[in-house]
């Protein structure tokens, strides 16, 4: 697996959309009961539950998208210990309202770890100016944010039956990687291949890109991966899919904002 750290691609509008999409997801992590856990990896019994409670009521749960259905029991976020001296998580009723649509937009915020965070967050901010500055900022939003829905609501097909809820911007940010390989695949990207260090080469993006989906597509088969994975590969190959459909008909019909250099030039 390759780490791309730049794109030789320069944007001709500053992406408002890209950097406040990635400050918001910061923000919201940062006030994740997970944020400070994750850096020591030590938490206790009650610090999971609440983080059990935390993801139950804001992440989208695949049983509940299918069923158009809030939940009827949820984690109450306090530890208990029972009479033979086994501890757990108290259930109860909820204390709040769930909306299941809703619940696909702020698990879209969500994320598992520092480590979650940051490698989504990389690229979106590697890939995500270009499509801000191809589509504009309003479509770029409704793209990112539509490309999170699709992703979810497959992967919630795909698993009818689970309870697990689904976080983080993997399945959005995948449609934004879809799209760039589909307008920008002769890109040249800077990446870090990891062989015995980090080496660092210039790819194509549609390498880069087509390696990545590759990838996931042979994750979300059961390849390569424990059936117990933790990683949502479906929804992964479903952002994806997604963006590329999206994009194909601005390859032919979009043009790409002036280059203000070149309009520099022309004044001249």
């Amino acid at each position: 697996m390759v780490i791309p750290v730049h794109d030789v691609n320069p944007v001709r509008r500053t992406p408002w959309v890209t950097y406040a999409l990635i400050l918001a997801n910061i923000v919201v992590f940062l006030r994740m009961p997970v944020a400070a856990t994750s850096v020591t990896g030590d938490s206790s019994l009650a610090q999971l539950c609440h983080l059990q409670a935390f993801l139950e009521h804001w992440g989208a749960v695949p049983d509940e998208l299918i069923n158009n259905r809030p939940p009827r029991l949820v984690p109450t976020g306090h530890a208990a210990v029972g009479p033979n001296g086994a501890a757990g998580c108290l259930i109860g009723q909820p204390g709040y309202t769930k909306s299941p649509p809703l619940s696909v937009l702020t698990a879209m915020f969500l994320h598992g770890s520092w480590l979650h965070l940051l490698g989504n967050m990389l690229f979106l901010w590697i890939f995500g100016n270009n499509i801000e500055d191809r589509l504009g900022h309003v479509r770029h939003l409704l793209f990112y944010l539509a490309s999170g829905y699709v992703a979810a609501y497959v992967f919630a097909l795909a698993h009818p039956d689970s309870s697990d809820p689904l976080i983080g911007a993997s399945g959005a940010i995948a449609g934004v990687l879809g799209a760039y390989l589909v307008l920008y695949p002769r890109v040249k990207v800077w990446v870090l291949v990891p062989f015995l260090f980090f080496i660092p080469l210039r790819l194509p993006a549609w390498v880069v890109l087509g390696l990545w989906f590759v990838l996931q597509a042979f994750y979300s088969a059961g390849y390569g991966v424990s059936a117990a994975g933790t990683v949502a590969y479906v929804a992964h190959v479903a952002g994806f899919v997604f963006g590329v459909l999206m994009a194909l008909p601005l390859r032919a019909n979009t043009v790409p904002p002036p280059d203000p250099r070149q309009a520099a030039v022309r004044r001249y």
